[in-house]
């Protein structure tokens, strides 16, 4: 067993260029999208759609939703449970995500 649970990130580790709300970001290769994020600095992943309050990756195995972000134009994506890859278009999640339903 090592001597530590966490260790930190090498600096010479792979990294991809992703973009996050429209900016050029480079975070860690091989791993979750969430992981590579909260490396690279992210704050919050999305705001609550009843009070607005900020929210950020928690569990990071897909429990409690808090990583859900906009990922390539598609709202509300677990980023805990996707791998991070080069290019991604990635927004922070504000409120309720849009819904289009089926016509009535």
């Amino acid at each position: 067993m090592p001597d530590a649970l966490f260790m930190p990130l090498d600096a010479a580790s792979p990294t991809v260029t992703i973009e996050l709300d429209g900016e050029p970001r480079v975070v860690p290769a091989n791993m979750s999208l969430a992981a590579a994020l909260l490396a690279g600095g992210l704050r919050r992943s999305r705001t609550t759609p009843v009070s607005g309050a900020p929210r950020a990756p928690y569990c990071m195995m897909g429990v409690c939703f808090e990583c859900l972000m906009e990922v390539d134009g598609v709202a509300s994506q677990q980023t805990c449970r996707m791998p991070v890859a080069e290019g991604l278009k990635v927004r922070t999640q504000e409120g309720a995500r849009d819904y289009e339903g089926p016509a009535r």
